[in-house]
């Protein structure tokens, strides 16, 4: 290989590109490092919903995952298509659900940040907005790529179709473009929703000069809406009517001072990117920045003045991050190409220097921006809701404990992924707030679980308390896991 070879694919966008999708798996491994089990409550939810639907085997004969009954839980009506993709896909592959939840996010995180560049490579700054999309932070309150929930598989069908919307005005684009919205809307509406606002100022750029191609993204973006989803139409009137009544905010849920979890740096150079693209003045340079813009005025209308569906603002951050991140790429692209005058260079007497002021820079600042971003991600505190014992003993009791003990009482903050792990029902279990009933499940895990008609009123046959339990009519089958005697045969 000669030396000019070499150097052109030094210069290469593929040799920054590996680096880049290796900093993304890992920025989203983090969570994992030391923690082979799902970790957010909602990948918990969606694990556990995943397996009611495989073991009914329709989507309409669902029961609910933890208590029983047809009262659905909301997740399982509207991520029905989350669920069925994931436990298709578990049972065809074979990988448990623990390697799923530990890996997967890290790789629909590279197949994001691939996305991203797949569309800003054709705008001039790929790799760039790829270093950046791949900096979208996890978090606890907002979610993130880090986590198997839907919004980080959202995620990446975004930078797709506005690259199809971008470079493609045939009705397989348009067909393409109809696909993503279903399969959006199928596993989390709030992310079908943003891929409209998002290319809604691309739609009405291009009425003037290009109505047939307006016309055709208009139709494959609201059809879904309409035509594979009529249950949807039971939600309409409800949803509009909220958007004029302010709510409050959610106080379960913490909000993290979003500027400072994304990064200072980077929404310098979205702001540079904003200009730089503005400057440019294409249709969809300018449909780039409106949309970043749409989805600031969406945000701000929620979190200043309390109008809105709280879902799609809780949501709407991981989207927001993301249009941010595209445009900082044009950002990046527009300091790389600075350079000085011819006379000043010159006179410097370091032409090396001067001709690549721009690109020095450009490393200067992605040095900066790593050596923060990194360390923050690594630092961010996520909770467990279980540990390596209480794994072993949910195992233990899905293979061991038959189907005529079916409902367990045990530490609600648990109950979530002991459902999960065993398939079997909980007497409750906490998502998002302590309720009274929570508080009866401690205090009788507390009293000894002495109380048996306690148990036999609410069928409750197993008892899992990593404290102890002195009722003769409970019988100590494992360590920390009991069962009532006799339960099994009513």
């Amino acid at each position: 290989m000669s030396w000019q070879n070499i150097w052109q694919l030094a210069k290469s966008d593929y040799l920054k590109l590996v680096p880049i999708l290796a900093l993304a798996f890992y920025l989203a491994f983090i969570p994992h490092l030391n923690y082979p089990y799902a970790v957010h409550i909602d990948e918990w939810v969606h694990l556990a919903s995943s397996q009611e639907l495989m073991r009914a085997g329709s989507t309409t004969a669902l029961s609910q995952p933890f208590y029983g009954g047809s009262n659905l839980l909301s997740v399982q009506v509207l991520e029905v298509g989350f669920h069925v993709f994931w436990g298709v896909f578990q049972q065809l592959s074979g990988i448990s659900w623990m390697e799923i939840s530990r890996y997967f996010p890290g790789i629909i995180f590279m197949i994001t940040v691939l996305s991203a560049y797949i569309l800003g490579r054709r705008e001039g700054f790929g790799w760039e907005a790829a270093l950046f999309v791949c900096l979208i932070p996890t978090t606890a309150g907002i979610m993130g790529p880090a986590f198997l929930v839907p919004v980080a598989v959202g995620l990446l069908f975004i930078p797709l179709s506005l690259f199809l919307a971008f470079n493609f005005r045939t009705a397989w684009s348009y067909l393409a473009l109809f696909i993503f919205t279903c399969f959006l809307l199928s596993i989390h509406a709030p992310s079908a929703i943003f891929l409209v606002i998002i290319i809604i100022p691309y739609i009405l750029l291009n009425l003037k000069g290009n109505f047939k191609h307006s016309l055709g993204m208009t139709l494959a973006l609201a059809i879904p809406f309409l035509a594979p989803f009529p249950w949807i139409f039971d939600m309409l009137v409800p949803t509009f009517k909220s958007l004029f009544s302010p709510v409050p905010l959610p106080t379960h849920i913490d909000f993290p001072p979003v500027i400072q979890t994304y990064g200072h740096l980077p929404i310098l150079f979205c702001l540079l990117g904003t200009f730089m693209l503005a400057m440019r003045g294409r249709s969809r340079d300018y449909s780039l920045v409106l949309s970043l813009l749409a989805m600031l005025l969406v945000l701000v209308t929620f979190f200043t003045f309390h109008y809105g569906v709280s879902i799609l603002y809780q949501r709407g951050l991981m989207y927001m991050m993301l249009m941010v991140s595209i445009v900082a790429g044009a950002g990046l692209m527009g300091l790389k190409k600075l350079g000085l005058p011819a006379r000043i260079s010159i006179q410097l007497g370091v032409p090396f220097i001067t001709q690549n002021v721009g690109r020095i820079l450009c490393l200067v600042l992605i040095g900066v921006t790593l050596t923060i971003a990194i360390p923050a991600r690594q630092s961010t505190y996520y909770y467990h809701m279980i540990d390596k014992q209480d794994y072993e003993a949910f195992v233990w009791i899905k293979n061991n404990v038959s189907k005529s003990y079916e409902k367990s009482i045990l530490d609600p903050w648990k109950a979530t992924a002991f459902t999960a792990l065993t398939g079997k029902y909980v007497y409750t279990r906490i998502h998002q707030a302590p309720k009274d009933i929570d508080e009866e499940a401690y205090a009788f895990l507390r009293g000894g679980c002495t109380d048996t008609a306690f148990l036999r009123e609410n069928n409750i046959s197993i008892v899992y308390n990593r404290g102890s339990c002195s009722n003769p009519d409970l019988v100590e089958v494992r360590k920390n896991v009991y069962l009532l005697k006799e339960a099994g045969t009513q």
